[in-house]
């Protein structure tokens, strides 16, 4: 079977090669139709991957633009005629943009015969910081494009459960399950030192404009209140020097280590970690993010407040805490008492729950029962 996944953007790359993995170990012939436009780095990629195909694309500067709309409709409309080149048995689009669903629907009108996968990592306009914006005309009709094109679908995956809840109306006759995100296995050595008289809280990742700082600073006033408090900053973004300011301001001491790749490095940094922040602004659509996933795969619980899958997860395995507004105190009084031992079991659950949920064979069990139903 002649396979394409179609995806424009480099941050899905992980999700990319665990499907192209998956698919030729099936001895399917793979091909990847990507951007070379990098959306963190905002400059064109120079560099060649095995069996991808990279569309020349618009640049653009800003998230929120003209410019990046118009760049992604050239993409989708690019990307769509080189699919109609390689004319595949299976077409698995992974979007946002909601244009590459938009062309992919009319790919799959033009080419009834071609199973068409679509795989949402995203919704826009729903998890965009933009308020009650979302609400009017031109947000409502970019919407309305990926929800149009679902109907043509053989099947539609979804990133979580949260996403099938909003799109439930456009989802009814249509074959959907939910893939969580996955990462491949890491090979680590852990040696956890932890101190009860004192708290350790990391972020990682990107510091960017859906984080929710107030909340962050609010949580370790709350601890420091009880217990010194240590935050330990992996990563940089556009709101770095306002979260290290603001954690500042609230009494925590900053250890900051700025962005870490090597998993061993960043596992020493963890080590010494009681909690990870999985904190985000409310007006953000989203029920799993990788932040979480990086995070249980180093064996480090939570403090959360994204609702869905990931309270949902946090409440079953005991993997954290989720930080509800009327009941914070409440759940720091909870955390601060926590022995070595509780924490140290707590991790011991995280780890395990990662290799249940989040791991390449979870992945693939579940890639494996959708293309039996396709």
């Amino acid at each position: 079977m002649k396979v394409v996944i179609v995806n424009c953007f480099e941050t899905n790359e992980n999700r990319v090669q665990i499907l192209c993995d998956f698919f030729e170990k099936n001895e399917d012939d793979v091909i990847v139709i990507q951007s070379d436009f990098k959306h963190i780095s905002k400059s064109h990629r120079k560099d060649k991957i095995d069996k991808h195909v990279f569309i020349k694309s618009n640049p653009y500067h800003k998230n929120l633009s003209i410019d990046r709309l118009i760049s992604h409709h050239k993409f989708s409309k690019d990307a769509m005629a080189t699919v109609e080149k390689e004319n595949p048995d299976l077409l698995y689009v992974i979007f946002p943009p909601n244009s590459l669903a938009k062309f992919a629907a009319k790919y799959k009108r033009n080419n009834p015969k071609v199973k068409l996968v679509f795989d949402i990592m995203d919704l826009w306009p729903e998890t965009m910081p933009i308020g009650k914006a979302k609400s009017f005309p031109p947000f409502m009709i970019w919407g309305a494009m990926r929800d149009k094109s679902l109907k043509y679908a053989d099947f539609v995956i979804t990133e979580c459960n949260l996403y099938q809840t909003v799109l439930d109306n456009v989802l009814k006759e249509v074959k959907t399950e939910t893939v969580y995100l996955a990462k491949k296995e890491i090979d680590i050595v852990s040696n956890t030192q932890i101190n009860e008289d004192e708290v350790h809280l990391v972020y990682l990742g990107s510091i960017n404009n859906i984080i929710d700082i107030p909340k962050i600073k609010e949580i370790i006033q709350a601890i420091k209140d009880i217990k010194p408090v240590t935050l330990h900053i992996i990563g940089d973004g556009e709101k770095k020097q306002e979260l290290i300011d603001e954690a500042k301001a609230a009494g925590a001491v900053i250890e900051y280590h700025g962005k870490i790749y090597d998993p061993q490095e960043k596992q020493r940094i963890f080590d010494r970690c009681h909690f990870g922040l999985n904190i985000m602004k409310k007006s953000v659509c989203v029920g799993l993010t990788m932040k979480s996933i990086d995070y249980f795969q180093h064996g480090i619980p939570i403090l959360n407040n994204i609702k869905s899958d990931t309270y949902e997860i946090v409440e079953k395995f005991n993997v954290g805490f989720n930080i509800v507004d009327n009941l914070l105190h409440e759940t720091i009084a909870s955390i601060v008492i926590l022995s070595n031992y509780e924490i140290f079991e707590m991790k011991e659950r995280t780890y395990s729950l990662f290799s249940l949920l989040f791991s390449t064979s979870a992945f693939e069990l579940k890639l494996h029962k959708i293309m039996r139903e396709i």
